[in-house]
């Protein structure tokens, strides 16, 4: 069904970005209480909420259960399904996983093979692996920089360059893991297998991470290098997060992966003593738990846009977009560029592509763009934008463990602002001819 051009029938993201960015810029920056980040004052879950309803004042030409019966076919899309379902296995494992220590464990172990002189391009490199296993850049992040910060205070090092490294680090690894939520909302939004956006998406990140690690290389031999102290671990707690990277690396199915993932830290936790049958069910409960708010903005958004596309606002995108930016190059331009705006105003990378994810997909369907290229300019645009703003939780978070301002984090950020630059070099040398743009309306 074709649907007319319609501005106006994307209202509800308006409303949705004034309260949502409004109140967030009002009580991070005009109005801040100690302790509290304020852009998670106003809960993107009702923020999202008001805006289905404003979504549902609009277009009278169709009855309440005519919009009801839209949402559901937008609810109940396969790769929505999926993603649900993924995202409960995602949260289960992350639970037992932290509960069975072996976040800490592989941490514990990788710091202390790095040579002291190399600590700064290590942290970078463990916070890479860790992040991929565990497909939490916040999780990885909060592990990490008190570590970071302790050693940067006894080898006298640049504090914020190694927090920072942490950073970009945690953000590669939640850009490529298999079991991340943007991963998993990327390619469900798409259509496609997360091995084929993997693919696409290590092309791009990984120069920008080998330029970063020279980057710190260099740095580490003009400084002096560090005394680290050892590090006790248990390597039974470790195993499990190797195997899982290496599982979905070789591209078994994420549901075995996660499911395998669960088990593996299940008997390595009985096994090492750190764990209970009673904590392994409660930790994969309270994982689960922390997932809701992701499943619960999934099913608001993908009734919004079920709406929107019904009444003419994708159509007012990509009329937009037809007129601005020209052919293959100039749609790929226009995905990454719409999703890192959506990452800027909402501050959650995985939001961001659940929100543009379907109009994305109707941009590359227009403009001959592979569902697994617009899948890894979606996880990666919305990762660079996560990366980089300071009211972001990544920096929030990292400033707050290592006592700094968010701010002094950003001109040390090598990472996402050299992935950024080959984003744009993966578009202008894009090796398909570019295709001629569609018509202006």
């Amino acid at each position: 069904m074709e649907h007319k051009s319609n501005p106006r029938a994307l209202l509800p993201i308006l409303v949705f970005l004034l309260l949502y960015l409004g109140t967030g810029i009002y009580f991070e920056y005009i109005h801040p209480t100690e302790g509290t980040m304020g852009f998670y004052v106003m809960s993107v879950v009702v923020a999202f909420g008001l805006a289905l309803i404003v979504a549902f004042a609009q277009n009278r030409a169709l009855s309440f259960d005519e919009k009801i019966h839209l949402c559901a076919k937008g609810i109940g899309d396969d790769n929505i399904t999926i993603m649900l379902f993924i995202f409960l296995m995602a949260g289960a494992f992350s639970g037992i996983a932290g509960a069975a220590g072996g976040v800490e464990a592989t941490s514990y172990l990788l710091l202390n093979i790095v040579p002291g002189r190399f600590v700064i391009p290590g942290l970078f490199l463990i916070a890479c692996l860790i992040s991929m296993s565990m497909g939490t850049s916040v999780g990885t992040i909060t592990v990490l920089v008190p570590i970071a910060a302790a050693v940067a205070g006894t080898a006298h090092f640049n504090l914020p360059l190694c927090v920072a490294t942490v950073v970009g680090g945690a953000m590669f690894g939640d850009n490529l893991s298999f079991i991340s939520d943007t991963t998993i909302a990327a390619t469900k939004t798409q259509g496609v297998e997360m091995k084929d956006k993997f693919r696409v998406n290590f092309r791009i990140a990984l120069p920008a991470a080998v330029l970063t690690l020279i980057v710190l290389i260099v740095y580490a031999f003009l400084q002096g290098p560090a005394k680290l102290e050892h590090f006790d671990f248990n390597i039974l707690l470790a195993i499990p997060y190797f195997i899982v990277l290496i599982l979905a690396l070789v591209g078994i199915n994420v549901f075995l992966v996660l499911g395998a993932g669960i088990l593996l830290f299940l008997a390595s936790g009985l096994i090492a003593g750190t764990l209970t049958v009673s904590d392994a069910f409660a930790a994969m409960g309270s994982g689960t738990t922390g997932m809701f708010e992701t499943m619960i903005v999934t099913v608001l958004v993908a009734s919004i846009s079920a709406l929107m596309k019904a009444y003419g606002g994708f159509e007012a995108i990509l009329s937009f977009i037809r007129r601005h930016f020209r052919g293959r190059r100039g749609g790929m331009a226009g995905i990454g560029l719409l999703t890192m705006l959506m990452d800027i105003a909402t501050a959650n990378n995985t939001v961001a592509i659940v929100v543009a994810g379907p109009i994305a997909r109707t941009i590359s369907e227009e403009y001959g763009i592979e569902g697994k290229k617009t899948a890894s300019l979606l996880d990666t645009c919305s990762c660079i934008a996560q990366g980089i703003i300071p009211y972001g939780a990544q920096l929030l978070i990292a400033a707050s463990l290592a006592k700094i301002a968010s701010v002094t984090i950003i001109p040390w950020l090598f990472y996402p602002f050299l992935l950024l630059v080959f984003v744009a070099v993966s578009i202008a040398f894009d090796k398909r001819a570019d295709q001629p743009a569609p018509a202006a309306e």
